[in-house]
């Protein structure tokens, strides 16, 4: 396929199918909770494992070093990424699929925050537009959940949202120094897997049913899938195109989230997606290759 196709549009289709396979997860995930008496942490695990086993046989098969000299910035990078999984993957079991997906895709707005906060960067007229306008698009999709007895999975959305745009932040810092990408994605799937399984045990595991051995088998496929199809969309496609296409993960979660869980959003939160997509897109056109 790849000899009459152009990396721009490898890159496409790359993006399509880590996009599906992201929505995927999340689908899978809710359907473990409703299902079986799985603890979101236990279902945190099952969904870091496979990464954190597959990149380090990668590595070790290659011979590759595990040593860094950038261990603050991992611990930095990994526990804020941990931290936002975690969160995620509770929110899944709480809010509406789109609701929670949307939530977690709004990280971009705390990027451009903690940016100036953090790193004390110029604030440009295209970061105070999406701050304003994904404000504004939380705001909506908000409400309409306060106001029905949500209020604590949406603060819960928020703040692994801004625990997200905190490791992307720390992400780009690590990648500016030459760091592998193999390796600061291990570090994170390591320590991902080590706090949802350390808050499991406390928390106590369940028995997996043989009924349930497929939804997590699922889990864990898709995550790793959906990471390795973003990571391939990024190698041979536009960067800008790669990162537009991602949010049709919000897209397919509205959909699977109609038809598989019965879920209606009213004209609010739809008008709070649409808004905060926009934001999103808005961030990421400043580096359109």
């Amino acid at each position: 396929m790849s000899r009459f196709l152009s990396p721009a549009w490898r890159g496409v289709l790359w993006s399509l199918f880590s996009s599906l396979n992201f929505a995927l997860m999340g689908v899978i995930t809710k359907a473990s909770a409703q299902h079986f008496p799985f603890s979101s942490n236990e279902l945190a695990t099952w969904r870091n494992l496979p990464a954190t086993l597959a990149l380090g046989g990668f590595a070790l098969l290659r011979g590759q070093r595990f040593a860094t000299q950038h261990l603050r910035a991992h611990v930095i990078r990994s526990v804020s990424g941990g931290t936002s999984t975690l969160i995620y993957f509770y929110t899944l079991t709480l809010l509406p699929l789109a609701t929670a997906v949307t939530l977690g895709y709004s990280s971009a707005i705390f990027l451009a925050l903690l940016s100036f906060i953090l790193l004390h960067e110029h604030i440009t007229h295209r970061t105070v537009a999406v701050l304003i306008i994904g404000l504004m698009g939380v705001v909506v999709l908000l409400r309409p959940g306060f106001s029905a007895g949500q209020a604590w999975g949406l603060s819960c959305g928020l703040f692994g949202a801004a625990a997200t745009g905190l490791a992307h932040l720390q992400l780009r810092e690590m990648s500016a120094t030459g760091e592998p990408a193999w390796r600061i994605v291990f570090y994170f799937s390591l320590v991902s897997t080590l706090m949802s399984a350390m808050l499991a045990t406390v928390q106590g595991w369940h028995a997996p049913p043989l009924a349930s051995l497929p939804y997590l088998l699922g889990i864990g496929v898709s995550g790793l899938t959906a990471q390795l199809a973003l990571t391939r969309a990024y190698a041979v496609g536009q960067k800008f195109t790669v990162a537009a296409l991602s949010y049709l993960t919000v897209v397919y979660s509205v959909v699977f989230g109609h038809y598989l869980f019965r879920e209606t959003l009213g004209w609010q939160e739809m008008a709070g997606i649409a808004i905060i997509i926009a934001a999103g897109l808005i961030s990421i056109t400043r580096n359109p290759h």
